[in-house]
């Protein structure tokens, strides 16, 4: 069930323009979720860090983040109250459920920079989302199968159906989930697995053959 324009932007009011104090962060991920959910993406509240565990799911967990309900593939397509409530009293980390209209590519630093560098060639930016601990996940529109030239690479993985990614402002322990190309670069339209997956590829071989982006992209024309 979608929700009217007009029930989302209700969803924002009581929410101060300017957070300040400790309460920002838990306020930040809030309207976050809020934008993400009015957009149709399916957002989850997921375990938050407490030093150098994840709290928010039966105690402390020494991974995260994760969902914090086990359940949570049930919750899908939820309410803006909902999605409010879920955040109105602690920092949980914000969560997008993949294999629902959004997918994502997680490789590591050094790919995730080459892979941009050749969506940045080709004039054609996709939101690009990185974490502290090295990871960079490129979203893309859901329903991809992962190409075998890329299945076969260490480090690379399809976030699909039963899976999830965290997004900004999301914590970390020292730091926090940024974007590296923010979603309304490209008017939040989300590019097809293939056009992403084509864009590592070549980003790969830049890597592996310390060749130029623009002859690389050249000699596949």
């Amino acid at each position: 069930m979608r929700w009217s324009a007009e029930r989302w932007q209700g969803a924002f009011r009581g929410v101060p323009a300017h957070p300040a104090g400790l309460t920002s962060s838990r306020i930040e991920l809030r309207v976050q979720a809020i934008g993400f959910a009015s957009r149709g993406w399916p957002v989850l509240p997921g375990t938050y860090p407490d030093e150098d565990h994840w709290i928010g799911r039966h105690g402390r967990q020494e991974h995260g983040p994760m969902p914090v309900h086990r359940d949570w593939q049930t919750r899908l397509g939820t309410n803006p109250d909902e999605v409010t409530a879920w955040w109105a009293e602690h920092p949980y980390s914000l969560l997008i459920a993949t294999g629902h209209t959004v997918d994502a590519l997680e490789v590591d630093a050094a790919l995730g920079r080459a892979g941009a560098s050749v969506l940045r060639a080709l004039g054609f930016p996709v939101p690009i989302v990185a974490t502290p601990r090295g990871r960079w996940y490129f979203l893309m529109a859901s329903g991809g199968e992962l190409a075998a030239e890329l299945a076969d690479v260490p480090g690379i993985r399809l976030h699909g159906k039963g899976s999830w990614v965290a997004m900004p402002p999301t914590a970390y322990p020292g730091g926090a989930v940024h974007w590296r190309v923010k979603p309304e670069v490209c008017a939040w339209r989300l590019p097809t697995p293939d056009f992403v997956q084509d864009a590592l590829r070549t980003g790969r071989e830049n890597l592996d053959n310390d060749a130029d982006v623009a002859e690389l992209l050249a000699a596949r024309r």
